[in-house]
C-alpha cells in the first residue's frame, strides 16, 4: 500500500534514513537528525508536496517526497525527488512503484520536470556505488550535471550528479 506519510510516521522513516546518513555517503548529511527535527521536515515538506511512504503488512519499507528545486516562481513547475528504502527491502520493485505512485501525483500538481540531486563515487567503495544513478536511469532520468568533488563524507571526496525527468509537456 502506498499512502501520504504523517507525523507520526517520523520514527520510522528516521530509521530507514539513519542507516545511510551513518553507513553510507548516499546522504551527504553528517549527523543524524532528531526525530523532532526529522517530524518537522515531514510536516513542512508535506504542506506543499507530496511525501509517500510504502507499507507491506503494516511496516513501512520506504518512502518518498518532492521538495523545492529551486526557491523562485519560475521553478514552480520543477521539484526535486527523494527516494529511501530500507536497505533489507532493495531489489523487490517497491522504489520503483514509490516513484511511479510520486510521478502520477505530482503530474496531477501541475509539475513537468523532475530532478534528482545524486552523490556519485569517484570510484565505487563500501559507502556509495552508482546504485543511485542507475536506478534513476532505469526510471526514465538523464544525467544533466555533474559537480567534482563536492562531497566530503568518511574522510573520502565524493561527486554529486544532477538527473533531469520530464514527466509532461511543455507547450
Amino acid at each position: 500500500m502506498i499512502r501520504n506519510a504523517t507525523p507520526e510516521d517520523a520514527e520510522r522513516l528516521l530509521e530507514i534514513y539513519s542507516y545511510y546518513v551513518l553507513n553510507t555517503a548516499i546522504t551527504f548529511e553528517i549527523e543524524v537528525p532528531t526525530l523532532e527535527e526529522f517530524r518537522g521536515r515531514i510536516e513542512y515538506i508535506s504542506a506543499k508536496y507530496p511525501y509517500l511512504v510504502l507499507e507491506e503488512d503494516g511496516v513501512i519499507r520506504g518512502y518518498a517526497y518532492a521538495g523545492v528545486f529551486k526557491g523562485r516562481a519560475a521553478y514552480d513547475h520543477c521539484v526535486e525527488t527523494t527516494i529511501y528504502m530500507d536497505v533489507h527491502e532493495k531489489g523487490k520493485g517497491y522504489g520503483r512503484a514509490l516513484y511511479a505512485a510520486l510521478e502520477e501525483e505530482l503530474k496531477k500538481r501541475g509539475i513537468r520536470n523532475l530532478y534528482a540531486c545524486i552523490g556519485n563515487p569517484i570510484e565505487e567503495d563500501e559507502y556509495l556505488t552508482k546504485d543511485s544513478e542507475h536506478f534513476h536511469s532505469r526510471m526514465g532520468y538523464t544525467k544533466v550535471g555533474e559537480f567534482h568533488k563536492c562531497g566530503r563524507k568518511f574522510d573520502r571526496w565524493y561527486n554529486m550528479i544532477w538527473m533531469e525527468k520530464f514527466i509532461a509537456d511543455h507547450p
